[in-house]
């Protein structure tokens, strides 16, 4: 019955933490129907209404803010008490949990993970893959990786990679049946494959900038898709322009399967930063991580 209790006031937490049922879900590793299913229970166990739902978010009860203070005091006070545990060990053991675009993943994170699982067997590395601004407080993530543009002002944040840059391109047949923009407006009348952001509604707009002044293009096309190597993918079938990072693109460019446009309106700008917050208490674990992620 502890157990099952402890279980709902965590879950509790994650909700109310979120400000939704969706994040706090993700975050506790079960179903919206399900976190929604476990806090009715604790409500009926306690006898007073939590939390305030409608179709689109959630809000605390009275009774509902004075319990979230009382347990994150509580959950403070446990985690510290197994931190203070965890220090006393010579060697890194634990759960290191990182939320990360799988980009970055792919591009930095991946690459350091078997020399470091060699060096830290009792270590386990719990990677979400998310394009999504999903605030890593929030799932209880001991990381986050975003690029330096996106970093909280509140975090401490790592450079792990260089500096980037997006350009679009299109397959030779696609330019040669409705020709090449020369400015980001002209994208408006071609077709353009969008990508939606992790979760979210609204398509990514397309962001260029020439001698400083930026530039903000909402294109559209006959595709839209939340993974951008599919949209890579689909341009090469010659199904119109797509946008990502140059790196990526380079090796299909140098092999004449795609081709670039509006270079020069281009720029580069902050690469990815691995980030956590200064107040959150690092276990053995994570600082290991993070010394291997700085050299």
């Amino acid at each position: 019955m502890r157990s099952t209790r402890l279980k709902d006031y965590e879950a509790f937490v994650a909700v109310a933490e979120a400000g939704s049922f969706r994040i706090g879900a993700a975050a506790f590793g079960v179903s919206a129907s399900a976190m929604s299913q476990i806090v009715r229970r604790l409500e009926g166990e306690v006898g007073v209404q939590l939390i305030h739902r409608t179709t689109r978010s959630v809000s605390l009860t009275d009774a509902g803010a004075r319990l979230l203070v009382r347990l994150q005091s509580a959950f403070s006070e446990l985690e510290t008490a197994a931190h203070e545990l965890d220090d006393r060990r010579e060697r890194p053991m634990g759960m290191v949990r990182i939320l990360a675009p799988r980009i970055a993943y792919v591009d930095h994170i991946a690459l350091i993970l078997p020399s470091f699982t060699d060096a830290f067997p009792d270590v386990t590395i719990d990677v979400r893959l998310d394009d999504s601004f999903e605030e890593i407080s929030a799932g209880g993530y001991d990381f986050g990786v975003r690029l330096g543009e996106y970093i909280h002002p509140d975090t401490v944040a790592v450079p792990i990679g260089p500096s980037l840059r997006q350009i679009p391109v299109a397959s030779p047949a696609y330019i040669e049946r409705y020709g090449r923009p020369l400015e980001p407006s002209d994208l408006l009348r071609h077709k353009c494959i969008n990508w939606r952001q992790g979760e979210v509604d609204e398509v990514y707009a397309w962001e260029f900038a020439r001698d400083g002044v930026p530039m903000t293009i909402t294109v559209s096309g006959g595709l839209i898709i939340n993974d951008r190597e599919m949209a890579v993918e689909a341009a090469r079938k010659g199904m119109g322009i797509a946008l990502w990072a140059e790196h990526r693109l380079r090796p299909m460019i140098d092999a004449g399967e795609l081709l670039p446009m509006l270079e020069d309106w281009s720029p580069s700008y902050p690469g990815f930063y691995l980030y956590y917050y200064r107040n959150r208490h690092m276990s053995s674990a994570a600082k290991a991580f993070l010394d291997a992620i700085r050299r």
